[in-house]
């Protein structure tokens, strides 16, 4: 594609610049763009279907404690802040500045998204995006984040409880540790932009 120019006895040959880019990828566009929003669509479909089933379906805010086995019970708690718990908000200021926050960071993993070539980076920045979806509908829909999930160590001597949290929580934490994994030990390193 393109045209060859000799110039010196030098052969050069010219593309046009949309070529360019689409081999690198764009500013928000890249070549693993489809399989991360493919996989951040699935996390954050799968954590609302849970969080819709649990809430209308086995109707958890009824129920209170369902215990699963003797460390995992599903609790129904609603997190009006961040991570943990961190930052609660209460009034709609609050709140529309941790969505605005939320969007923030979204754009962000989307701009490194189009820049990376590596698959587990892809795919890792799929699963913190659609956690973050998933939390995000949330907090549109409810004003709060459902979380569901206890785990817990309880004997004679000794007692820990776990923060609640969801599946898109779980996302983000997979998310986060195949980044992790892919900058400090993979072979392709991920870079940030």
């Amino acid at each position: 594609m393109g045209g060859d120019a000799k110039s010196g006895g030098v052969k050069t040959v010219t593309e046009p610049l949309g070529v360019q880019m689409q081999s690198r990828g764009s500013f928000v566009w890249g070549p693993l763009t489809r399989f991360a929003l493919a996989v951040a669509a699935a996390t954050a479909v799968v954590d609302q279907a849970a969080k819709l089933w649990l809430l209308f379906s086995l109707d958890l805010p009824a129920r209170g404690i369902v215990r699963l086995t003797p460390f995992l019970d599903l609790v129904l708690t609603w997190n009006t802040g961040i991570s943990y718990g961190l930052f609660r908000q209460q009034g709609p200021f609050g709140q529309g500045a941790l969505l605005a926050l939320k969007a923030v960071a979204v754009v962000l993993l989307w701009i490194w998204l189009a820049r990376t070539s590596s698959r587990l980076a892809a795919l890792s920045l799929g699963l913190i995006i659609g956690g973050a979806i998933g939390n995000a509908i949330d907090r549109l829909a409810y004003v709060a984040v459902a979380d569901f999930v206890l785990f817990h160590v309880t004997t004679a001597t000794f007692s820990f409880n776990w923060y609640v949290f969801n599946l898109a929580d779980v996302a983000i934490v997979a998310g986060v540790i195949g980044l992790l994994f892919e900058t400090l030990i993979g072979t392709g390193a991920a870079k940030a932009p």
